[in-house]
């Protein structure tokens, strides 16, 4: 019953009903983690390369490939992921005497990482930069201000400092099932 005291009948068993210590995190499932989800998508080595390139400009096969030196098949399947996945649209072109070809296009799926790109690009500076810094900047196109990213609460508070940041269950959070080896199998 303490289940239903905490308002979610049956949703399961954690750490504290089994009478052991843990962090909170380990009442709550993460089957649906939004984290995991977008990491299936965009977690391997060449995907972020391959957005970076089309959010610099760069929406040719062929000149990703001679820039970036990622291997045709790889770069293939890249492009084609980022297409399934919403990121990218193709848009046919072609150059005169030649075959029809496409191009990658953002889509507003795509342009929503563009603050996930700037946050990689100011950790990578900070911890992986040549002594004279990034190769790349984010530029505000109308002020030429260097642009960065903020961490504001919905409350309109800047959050400075990370350890002022705890995490929490969302919306879409469920209680832990227990593990029959957790409560003692018959």
């Amino acid at each position: 019953m303490r289940n239903r005291e905490r308002g979610r009948a049956g949703a399961g068993l954690g750490p504290a009903d089994l009478g052991t210590a843990g962090p909170e995190a380990l009442n709550w499932a993460i089957d649906n983690c939004t984290i995991q989800r977008a990491l299936s998508v965009l977690g391997d080595r060449w995907t972020f390369v391959v957005l970076r390139e089309v959010f610099n400009g760069i929406r040719r096969f062929d000149d990703m490939r001679v820039r970036t030196g990622i291997p045709r098949q790889v770069l293939s399947g890249r492009l084609a992921r980022c297409v399934a996945e919403g990121l990218l649209r193709r848009e046919p072109y072609r150059e005169p005497n030649q075959r029809p070809r496409a191009e990658y296009r953002l889509t507003q799926k795509g342009l929503d990482l563009y603050p996930i790109l700037v946050a990689l690009n100011a950790w990578g500076t900070a911890y992986y930069a040549d002594p004279l810094g990034s190769p790349l900047e984010f530029r505000h196109r109308d002020c030429t201000g260097e642009v960065a990213i903020r961490l504001r609460c919905s409350e309109g508070h800047d959050v400075a400092d990370m350890r002022g940041v705890v995490p929490a269950p969302g919306p879409g959070a469920r209680r832990r099932r227990p593990t029959t080896a957790q409560v003692g199998a018959p």
